[in-house]
């Protein structure tokens, strides 16, 4: 089985490194102060001699020191975007004789099912967001490698949202599509 949630793992697995890395430096600084460890003479300075760095070596530094910020950035944004809220969906046509509820995600279950059997398709996520009478589909489909996204969103466009939208009883349901590549290669039982 396959961990259909990898940002959420790669996110584990680099802050439990770097919380290993900050805790393994602490305990060596808290060891050197105390006198634990004699790696480092107390007398010795911090940097060896006083004269400048050579410029390329600044510029190395501040351009490394960029191009981390900017990775830290992207992460930060990224943990920022986040699904869209979903609703449970009302359907009064006569409150005398009672009303049907539907939640948004039991609504594209059987969408999504049906999109992971399409050819090149390796996983499919759907998210119906918003009220009935302002409805938002977000898509983001994980393509195999050989997976071709133009006849995905073909198909998508001619039978998937159609029988949706009929089920739904909507005239139109705007739709953004992400396409991602999977990474593994797919296993072919024989």
């Amino acid at each position: 089985m396959t961990d259909l949630n990898r940002p959420a793992r790669l996110n584990r697995t680099v802050l439990g490194l770097l919380g290993l890395v900050l805790l393994a430096a602490g305990g060596f600084a808290l060891a050197t102060h105390f006198g634990q460890l004699r790696l480092l003479d107390p007398d010795s300075p911090l940097v060896p001699g006083t004269t400048r760095p050579p410029t390329w070596g600044l510029y190395v530094t501040a351009t490394a020191a960029v191009l981390v910020g900017l990775l830290v950035l992207r992460w930060v944004l990224a943990q920022l975007a986040r699904r869209p809220p979903t609703r449970t969906w009302r359907f009064d046509t006569d409150p005398d004789r009672g009303r049907t509820e539907l939640s948004a995600d039991a609504a594209v279950a059987p969408f999504t099912e049906e999109l992971r059997t399409y050819p090149g398709v390796h996983h499919a996520r759907a998210t119906l967001a918003g009220t009935r009478d302002d409805p938002t589909l977000a898509l983001v489909v994980t393509l195999s490698q050989d997976g071709d996204p133009g006849q995905v969103r073909d198909r998508l466009t001619t039978d998937g949202l159609p029988r949706l939208r009929q089920a739904l009883e909507l005239e139109t349901v705007p739709v953004s599509m992400e396409f991602r590549v999977s990474s593994a290669a797919e296993r072919t039982v024989r």
